[in-house]
């Protein structure tokens, strides 16, 4: 469905069109996201906590690392881990080398939860891609790492 029909709109410049179009296509990806967590307690930034730490393979990071890596960036890191960690999903430590600093790592039980979502998130990513063929999604891919940059 053409983005001018779904916000009910006549013809707009191209610049407006696109932003609008990944903003909407976010949002909709986010809330399709968010409605698989919710079983699991978990919010999408949570989410997204949790899989870095477990990217981290058992090694601890420390919140600039998490916050160097969230797809959110303007998330309050403190804040997310502070939630995990009540609900028994993290672990937080001080760094025997370095006072100061504090490491965080992810529990068993935020390991098992992950594996339980890892599924249903999987089946969504490629329910987003179903309609396309390889090639389309390897050029949306890189289109979407020019507009990055």
């Amino acid at each position: 469905m053409k983005i001018e029909d779904i916000i009910q709109s006549k013809a707009m410049p191209l610049g407006r069109k696109t932003a609008l179009n990944l903003m909407y296509t976010s949002n909709l990806l986010q809330d399709k996201t968010a409605e698989i967590l919710k079983p699991f307690d978990l919010s999408p930034e949570q989410f997204n906590v949790l899989r870095i730490l477990r990217g981290q393979k058992g090694n601890p990071a420390n919140l600039c690392t998490i916050q160097e890596r969230m797809i959110c960036k303007m998330s309050n890191t403190t804040r997310l881990v502070d939630k995990l960690l009540a609900k028994g999903l993290v672990e937080r430590s001080v760094c025997q080398e370095n006072r100061r600093k504090v490491e965080i790592n992810i529990t068993e039980k935020g390991l098992s939860i992950l594996a339980e979502i890892d599924e249903p998130i999987d089946e969504h990513n490629s329910n987003i891609i179903k309609n396309l063929t390889k090639e389309e999604i390897e050029a949306f891919n890189e289109t979407l790492e020019k507009i990055r940059d």
